[in-house]
């Protein structure tokens, strides 16, 4: 029944959760970092009061490299899962055409 709707809903919501999951551990872990290094809370957007475009730019780069190798991960964790419990890995992703 490999690819039936409702192992692809099934699948989806897996993959939103772990998602959701990881970009939250992620943020935490960044901010966590930040305030070591920087001895400051990190800029929470464009507009952050006293950020220069330095502190601005290296933020938006280390968190969205951070969040794009958790969202990898969480993936890659969650079709292992999926495939230790059903036997085959989630129909239409990537890794199940490998």
């Amino acid at each position: 029944m490999a690819g039936s709707a409702t192992e692809r809903v099934a699948w989806q919501a897996v993959g939103l959760v772990s998602g959701l999951v990881a970009a939250q551990v992620t943020r935490k872990i960044l901010a966590t970092v930040w305030k070591q290094v920087e001895g400051e809370e990190p800029p929470t957007g464009t507009s952050s009061a006293g950020k220069n475009w330095t502190e601005a730019v290296v933020w938006a780069v280390a968190s969205g490299a951070a969040l794009a190798v958790s969202s990898l991960i969480a993936r890659r964790v969650s079709a292992e899962a999926w495939k230790a419990a059903t036997g085959s890995y989630p129909a239409g992703t990537d890794i199940a055409e490998a």
